[in-house]
């Protein structure tokens, strides 16, 4: 199946067989939080500051059933977002899911992400969440978007990993020979590919895969169908994943899930081998990263940014001193000592810093630099990096 139309029809044809995620409607607005998908987090995330303004425009890139779309409407109650998607039936789902919980501020339009240039205006933040790798053309559709960022915009992205996802592809194969000519016949696809799961060995290595890792969700037949009947998908090594984000045209921010590319988590206790390391650049370290823990890597999620872009990286005591702090949003069981931080680890505050943060939990005029908090509260400037470093706080530049 080459043929870009083709393709395109089968996995709208997918999505309307199955819409997707399949997590249920409420009737109020989402539990939690993605910090990826919060304006205020993601930015400061990728400029080490937070944003000047929160009137932007954001665009959910390939909304499915709007689950991601919801949760950007709530989480930046100033945005107007805009969402596309290519199946009619998600769609339909995405729009009945955000009027049942109050999420007004949102537009859809039934829409392939090549397409994306028929939308009027740029946007200042574009989530585009397990949509490229789907696409028979990824390139075309990164070009598409990237045409839409706004300068000083932020594009969030998540693809899928060819070396985790090697039994995925496996068994991907594996039902498409046994469907035959029903192939396209996506409910056959999941009957098939469960009467596989049931009659292999337990210890099959495909089998005991799934058990760990997806069998949870892929208890819904939506999920089952996703990841083993899709009928497009391309899966990225580090050297492809940077060949798609060279094509855009846009500057790469960093990976959104950094806790997972940090080397010394599995070379540390080897100090020669990282010296070694040392003469790698960026993409080399990745590489070397993916090629060390492959089963780790399922899929990469980054942020690319059109220039112009500022940077802070507070190292220097003055700035930080005369540094505006907020708390950050995304955190979880404010306000206590003990709270969930923006990747739902655990944190236990001292006292010294309860009081800091509470500090920083103002509006408006009562706003104050960091120099004029520690006046009152005796916290050292060191624990002020650790809040900054555990992102608890945003900074804004005076």
């Amino acid at each position: 199946m080459t043929d870009p139309q083709t393709v395109s029809a089968a996995v709208a044809k997918l999505y309307d067989t199955y819409p997707f995620p399949p997590e249920p409607l409420l009737d109020e607005p989402p539990p939690g939080y993605n910090w990826r998908w919060n304006w205020l987090s993601a930015y400061s995330f990728c400029t080490g500051q937070k944003p000047q303004r929160q009137n932007i425009r954001i665009l959910d890139a390939g909304c499915g059933t709007g689950v991601g779309t919801e949760y950007l409407v709530h989480l930046n109650p100033h945005a107007q977002i805009t969402a596309i998607d290519l199946s009619g039936g998600a769609i339909a789902v995405a729009k009945e899911r955000c009027q049942r919980s109050g999420a007004h501020r949102v537009e859809f339009h039934h829409l392939s992400l090549y397409d994306a240039h028929e939308l009027s205006g740029e946007f200042d933040l574009i989530n585009c969440v397990g949509v490229l790798h789907h696409l028979p053309d990824p390139i075309r559709g990164i070009q598409s978007l990237a045409t839409k960022l706004a300068p000083g915009g932020i594009m969030h992205i998540f693809v899928y990993a060819a070396l985790g996802r090697w039994e995925i592809q496996l068994m991907q194969e594996a039902i498409a020979l046994l469907q035959g000519d029903q192939r396209g016949n996506y409910r056959d696809g999941v009957k098939v590919g469960r009467q596989i799961f049931a009659a292999l060995p337990e210890k099959n290595r495909l089998v005991q895969r799934e058990k760990e890792r997806w069998s949870l969700e892929n208890q819904r037949d939506e999920n089952f169908a996703d990841m083993y009947v899709h009928p497009q998908e391309i899966d990225y090594t580090i050297d492809t994943l940077f060949d798609l984000i060279d094509a855009s045209g846009l500057e790469f921010l960093g990976f959104s899930n950094p806790r997972s590319w940090q080397l010394d988590a599995l070379l540390g206790p080897q100090p020669e081998l990282m010296q070694r390391a040392e003469h790698l650049n960026d993409r080399q370290r990745y590489r070397l990263m993916e090629l060390l823990n492959p089963d780790a890597v399922t899929h990469y999620e980054f942020f690319l940014g059109r220039p112009p872009l500022p940077w802070s990286d507070w190292s220097v005591d003055e700035d930080l001193l005369n540094a505006i702090p907020d708390r950050n949003p995304c955190t979880d069981g404010w306000e206590s000592r003990t709270l969930f931080d923006y990747d739902y680890q655990i944190v236990k505050l001292s006292q010294e810093e309860f009081e800091f943060l509470q500090a920083c939990d103002v509006n408006g005029t009562e706003q104050r630099t960091i120099r004029e908090i520690l006046i009152q509260i005796p916290l050292e400037l060191g624990h002020v990096r650790s809040l900054l470093d555990q992102r608890l706080i945003l900074l804004t530049p005076r």
